[in-house]
């Protein structure tokens, strides 16, 4: 079984941190630590993983920090990275970053943009920019989870800050069946998105070379008696336009498991990329996520 480096895992002890958007998902509002996410992760072939923030209160984020590298620094758990919160555009920001500059463990920043006091266009503001140079700057990259119809936002985005690196979370929030053309998106559906946008984003996001997309989150959207065919066309159609060279795997654990177990996403995604040659596969699966990371 060729290994996995999962760019993608969430966890959360309610006891220590406040997470508000949990009161409107029932099913994930409870504590899950470490040890449910190595139970979760067991046959899996997950050999390292990169934390990923869960949007805890603001005036909690150092104290996320310092939990999570905690856990970094420790040889009992597969997590060796962290990417975490962060607000671009928010005054201090700056000095946030730099204040990390020289932490091994914290790889990159993350805002989530879906979320209603994100209109379209934050990501467009100077304030924001100014942040994304300052990553850039700092060899810090950022997570793009956005609306997946304001993907054209994203490309303008990473247009602008070339030197920055940027992670597309999500294959971009695709929605699979919509991807698939099992279904057309509802009017006021907050992730819907036109099949031929996502297509044509997607595409214009890989001729982009600071922009690597991460395979995950898909599989929280399947519909009951979902099947590894209907995840194939968003996975093949992001590995073709970004290359074997900018393509990384996440879990989004135990986010998947509003769809999913994590082991039945992960077998999903290898029963997938078994069209590719094993060193394609690898690098998919493993080496860029080391190489982009920088895991050694």
């Amino acid at each position: 079984m060729l290994p996995i480096v999962d760019t993608h895992q969430h966890m959360w002890d309610l006891r220590e941190f406040s997470l508000p958007w949990l009161a409107d998902v029932e099913m994930l509002n409870k504590s899950h630590d470490m040890d449910d996410y190595c139970e979760a992760s067991r046959g899996c072939g997950i050999n390292q993983t990169v934390y990923m923030e869960v949007d805890v209160e603001p005036k909690q984020r150092g104290r996320e920090v310092d939990y999570v590298s905690d856990f970094c620094a420790r040889s009992d758990n597969p997590m060796v990275a962290a990417v975490v919160s962060g607000s671009p555009a928010e005054e201090g920001f700056l000095d946030i970053v730099k204040s990390y500059r020289d932490n091994p463990n914290v790889k990159g920043f993350r805002q989530v943009l879906h979320v209603p006091e994100m209109p379209r266009y934050s990501c467009l503001q100077q304030s924001f920019l100014n942040g994304m140079h300052c990553l850039g700057e700092s060899g810090k990259s950022f997570d793009l989870c956005m609306r997946p119809n304001e993907l054209g936002d994203a490309l303008d985005l990473v247009k602008k800050c070339p030197d920055t690196l940027f992670i597309l979370d999500h294959c971009g929030n695709a929605d699979p069946q919509i991807v698939s053309g099992l279904r057309e998106p509802e009017e006021k559906e907050p992730f819907a998105h036109n099949r031929q946008q996502w297509f044509d984003n997607i595409s214009a996001l890989g001729q982009c070379e600071n922009v690597v997309c991460k395979l995950s989150g898909i599989i929280a959207r399947v519909p009951v008696g979902w099947n590894t065919e209907l995840l194939a066309p968003t996975v093949l159609h992001c590995v073709s336009s970004f290359g074997f060279d900018r393509i990384v795997v996440g879990g989004d654990w135990p986010v998947c498991n509003l769809g999913a177990s994590l082991k039945e996403w992960i077998d999903s995604l290898r029963e997938i990329v078994k069209c590719y040659s094993e060193a394609e596969q690898r690098a998919i699966l493993h080496e860029n996520a080391v190489r982009i990371y920088q895991l050694d």
